[in-house]
Formats: C-alpha cells, structure tokens, sequence
C-alpha cells in the first residue's frame, strides 16, 4: 500500500545525513511510498521547523548532537503528544533506558546498517498504517479522544473516574467498569477503584502496583495475575 510519509533525519554529522538520506530514498522508492525528506544539522534547527510545521510521521535522530542531543529532542517532541515513530541513531548502548520515556520504536548503532534501517523504516511505516487503539469520553461539555498509550491509570471516586495521563487529568461521570471494557486488554483492574495500563508498569509488589511517580494499592489475590499479564504483556 503506498502511503506518504514526511520523514526527518537529525544529526550532525553530514555525512551520515546523506547516507541515512540515501537509504531512506532507496527505501521508499522500492516499498513505493511517497516521502518528503528533511534533514537537520542540529536538534535547534529541527525544532525551528517544527514549531511551524509539526506533522512528522518518522524521525531519525542522533543521540550524541552538541548542545540539545537526541533524547532531549525526543522527549520535546512527545510533550505536544508527537506521534511520530522515533528510531535512535548511537554510537553507546547507555542511553538505552532513556528511550522507554519517549517510546522510541528502535534503536540503531553505529556503523549504521543499511539493511538494518530499511527494516526498521518498514516497522514504522506498517505502525503508522494502522490507527492507535483509543476510547471517546465526554470531559466538560466536550467530547475528546484519547490514545491508549496516553493513559497511565484510571481511578475510581464514587459516580466518577478520573483518567491519568501523561500530562493531563480528565474527570468523567462513568463507572470504571464501563470504561474498562471500552479499552483494550492492554489495561488491566488491579483493585476495585484503579485501572493501570501494562505498558507503564514499573514495579510490582505483594500490595502495590507503581506507574511513574504513583503508588497504586493492589487487591490481595491479584499478584500473580498482574505479574502473567505484565510479562504476557511486555
């Protein structure tokens, strides 16, 4: 299926732009898409284009820029919900961990493979082909939508839920058994008032379930279920 993508490659040094480019055009011109290909010497320079122009469907950055590097970059980007699919350009195996928090779809090292690239703009392209799992809610008079892997957790308050993301809070009039079966099994109810997404999970213990800076009690009798669906999961 061809599909149009604008695509933009960070780094700076030139001459892995123009091999990135060059793989990038080659990739396209075989899968059959239509590519728009910007590039960038610095992430300043990226960032002045897309304060203009923020529609972005796959970036290529490199981690190790001066001033701003890549996971800054990428971690800018996703403060305006960016959903553009990130693939990491480094040299260093350290900065793996950083991706998590931005959602990066890949990591790629240096020597960068050609062949390695193709494959991973094909992942991008077949996710960006598909729309994102979400759930409508009414929030203030207002109907909204909201992406899946924007919700962290879901908390119960009599005749009300409030959903958390990751950088808003909406208060809907809905039992949390309703809304829970309007999402996908990617969320799962670890007590009568809390829902958690899988995805953002950082720890499990006896009694309490953490995403981000929350601590979430765990209803006794859930420990191993939760740990099968977080492995099942991840």
């Amino acid at each position: 299926m061809t599909m149009k993508f604008k695509i933009a490659i960070c780094d700076d040094e030139q001459n892995q732009i123009d091999y990135m480019a060059s793989i990038v055009a080659s990739w396209s011109a075989h899968a059959g898409h239509n590519c728009e290909i910007r590039t960038f010497a610095s992430a300043e320079a990226f960032l002045f284009e897309y304060e203009e122009d923020k529609e972005f469907d796959i970036l290529l950055l490199d981690i190790e820029m001066k001033n701003m590097n890549g996971i800054e970059l990428a971690k800018r980007i996703r403060k305006d919900h960016n959903r553009a699919e990130i693939i990491f350009i480094t040299s260093h195996f350290e900065f793996v961990w950083e991706g998590y928090e931005v959602d990066a779809l890949h990591y790629l090292t240096k020597p960068l493979s050609a062949e390695k690239l193709t494959q991973v703009l094909s992942k991008a392209a077949d996710k960006l082909s598909v729309e994102p799992p979400s759930v409508v809610i009414s929030c203030d008079g207002e109907t909204l939508k909201l992406y899946e892997s924007d919700i962290l957790y879901a908390e119960a308050f009599l005749h009300y839920i409030v959903i958390h993301t990751k950088d808003n809070e909406y208060k809907i009039k809905e039992p949390i058994s309703v809304f829970e079966n309007k999402v996908s099994d990617d969320f799962y109810r670890i007590h009568r008032s809390y829902l958690v997404s899988l995805k953002y999970i950082t720890r499990i213990s006896r009694t309490s379930v953490t995403i981000g800076n929350a601590t979430l009690p765990l209803s006794r009798g859930k420990y191993d279920d939760i740990n099968r669906a977080f492995i099942e999961h991840n």
